[in-house]
């Protein structure tokens, strides 16, 4: 029997002969590529600076560092999202400090954050569910005025757009964090990537993303000579990485193409299907739809929806357990259900259902079909 994935990366013969020169030349770690890569995300996203790092998760780890986060700093992020956005605070000593959800959107609402901001709050870092932008502009209004950081978890929203500008360009915003996993908008294997605007953001991501290394006083001492100026990591990313996350940024616009005609299939297609609930785009947004959310309005069937789906070969999944229901929040930093229940309403009802460039007409109907059926067997 035939499965459908939720989601699959896009590889062709372009990436794979990238990703060989490479591995032909001299340089496979810390060569040319990686500065090339970066230059090529940044002018694609209209920032100044980037800094390619191992992963996703390296990436908001540095970000949180370079902020200065520590203990004592509370930094305020979504319920809603991969574990990651708040392991980073832990990973400094601080508190991630949750803020509830917009109902429509799925990304954390404002008015929640206005009123989690305290003394000890240092930065809030805002996380673009699904790819569809978070109300960037009212969240740079409420840091500017309590004098906070903004980093925009971006894992899912390469190629998204906020009020005409692309994610990334930092304009409402000190730190941008990218993720390059196979599920994302490009792939480098695993990767990720940190934008700013801020020349020292940058210089100090460019440090703490090699052991907190600065080459200083190189005249003076010898060319060999290097000082760790911070206690960073070993978040280095090979050449043959951002190779292939170079051939995959030529072909970004199309992908993002093809994930919105498929959502568009899917929002005329699904939308009459009784006991389901479908996204939504907000004006000022354009979403990158890294995955297809539907809400199901009875929650206590979606352990059977999920079964049957899987069972006739549809690869559904669940995005996501709310951040504080996981035991070691629980058990260790004591946060309880019912902290923000926009969110866990969501989290009870959601099915994320098959999105990736490379479905083809047959995949995105045997989807629909199957759903419609499933829905109508409840």
């Amino acid at each position: 029997m035939k499965k459908i994935p939720y989601t699959h990366q896009y590889i062709d013969k372009s990436d794979i002969k990238a990703v060989a020169e490479v591995l032909k030349s001299d340089w496979i770690t810390q060569g040319p590529m990686i500065k090339k890569f970066e230059e090529r995300l940044a002018s694609y996203c209209n920032a100044k600076y980037a800094v390619a790092v191992s992963n996703g998760t390296a990436a908001l780890h540095l970000t949180c560092l370079a902020a200065g986060i520590t203990k004592g700093d509370e930094v305020i992020t979504s319920p809603l999202t991969f574990l990651a956005s708040a392991n980073c605070i832990l990973y400094c000593s601080g508190k991630p400090v949750f803020a509830d959800i917009q109902q429509d959107s799925v990304n954390i609402d404002p008015k929640e954050v206005k009123k989690k901001i305290n003394k000890n709050t240092k930065a809030i870092i805002p996380v673009h569910f699904a790819g569809q932008p978070a109300d960037m502009e009212e969240i740079n209004r409420l840091a500017k005025r309590y004098g906070l950081l903004v980093v925009e978890d971006a894992a899912h929203a390469l190629g998204a757009e906020y009020k005409g500008s692309k994610i990334g360009s930092g304009k409402y915003s000190d730190m941008t964090v990218f993720s390059f996993h196979p599920a994302k908008s490009i792939t480098t294997g695993e990767g990720g990537a940190i934008l700013t605007n801020r020349k020292d953001l940058y210089e100090k991501l460019l440090s703490l993303r090699n052991h907190g290394i600065i080459r200083k006083n190189v005249k003076l001492f010898g060319p060999w000579y290097y000082q760790m100026q911070y206690l960073g990591f070993n978040y280095r990313i090979t050449d043959f990485q951002c190779a292939l996350g170079i051939s995959q940024l030529n072909k970004i616009d199309s992908f993002i193409k093809r994930r919105r005609e498929i959502v568009s299939i899917y929002n005329k297609e699904l939308s009459g299907i009784s006991g389901i609930t479908l996204p939504v785009e907000r004006p000022y947004a354009k979403s990158s739809w890294h995955i297809y959310c539907i809400r199901l309005k009875a929650h206590s069937r979606r352990k059977d929806v999920f079964e049957k789906l899987q069972k006739a070969g549809i690869g559904v999944q669940v995005h996501y357990i709310p951040v504080y229901w996981h035991p070691y929040y629980k058990n260790t930093w004591g946060y309880k259900r019912g902290l923000c229940p926009m969110a866990e309403d969501y989290y009870k009802r959601v099915l994320t259902i098959p999105l990736f460039p490379k479905m083809t007409s047959l995949d995105i109907s045997f989807v629909i079909r199957t759903i419609r059926k499933v829905m109508e067997s409840i």
